[in-house]
């Protein structure tokens, strides 16, 4: 699940199942072409026995990851370490960020390529552990330290519903948002699908989102390889999940 191709196309990250009983850690594996990967095992450093998941990475090995493993002290679950050959150090929480209230979780993060902006989610988890508010926002920096964007709801607007957004996936020069959405209320047969969005330049809002047909009736978690073209996601296939790869024509 969660997959994130890094920026130059030569590591796919991604996390084991994210329920229990499973422990959700982050693995990773290397590029042998776009659809074969060759299986590194999990990224040192970084896991616990608390979930771990949601990996990104910008383009200097600056990490970013979700993990729940201080929540009940610091409301706070988005988490930056330093990646290299497999190894994470310099492990800590990301600040400025969280919303510092109890029940609101950051369960999502992506990092742009340069490592200035984390688009992430604001997000509620119900007592089933299944998600009652989610909505994507956006926050500048670098490191462990970022600020939430004033406009970040301006941007955004387009792409916030009443519904559950979450799961972003930012193109290089940052003109181009993926994410998932799921339609409330959530029933039997309700399921996530990936959108896309656009916009002229970095100052303007993301235009209306259009869903990506054909991926699956069950997708969610984009990511986009350096060519701007080929895209990894997961699908539930039964009661498993499985990743996936897809290519646009232009």
């Amino acid at each position: 699940m969660e997959p994130f191709i890094s920026r130059d196309g030569s590591i796919l990250f991604f996390n084991n199942l994210n329920a229990a009983p499973e422990n959700t850690n982050i693995h990773w594996a290397k590029k042998v072409n776009d659809s074969v990967f060759d299986y590194q095992g999990e990224v040192n450093g970084i896991n616990t026995a608390a979930l771990e998941g949601v990996p990104t990475m910008d383009q200097s090995g600056d990490f970013y990851f979700v993990s729940t493993r201080s929540y009940s002290t610091t409301l706070s679950s988005l988490y930056y370490a330093k990646f290299s050959g497999g190894n994470s150090t310099d492990v800590q929480l990301v600040k400025g960020v969280s919303k510092l209230q109890s029940g609101w979780i950051n369960f999502d993060v992506e990092v742009s390529q340069d490592g200035s902006t984390l688009y992430f989610v604001d997000g509620v988890i119900g007592q089933s552990g299944i998600p009652t508010v989610a909505d994507l926002a956006i926050a500048q920096g670098s490191d462990s330290l970022f600020t939430r964007m004033s406009n970040s709801s301006e941007i955004l607007k387009n792409i916030n519903t009443g519904d559950l957004e979450f799961a972003a996936c930012i193109s290089t020069n940052q003109l181009e948002l993926y994410f998932t959405r799921i339609i409330l209320p959530i029933t039997a047969s309700s399921a996530p699908q990936i959108f896309v969005s656009t916009r002229e330049n970095i100052n303007q809002p993301f235009k209306n989102p259009q869903k990506l047909e054909s991926l699956g009736t069950f997708v969610e978690a984009a990511t986009i390889a350096p060519d701007q073209r080929t895209l990894y996601y997961h699908r539930k296939e039964g009661d498993k999940f499985a990743l996936y790869m897809i290519r646009r024509k232009s």
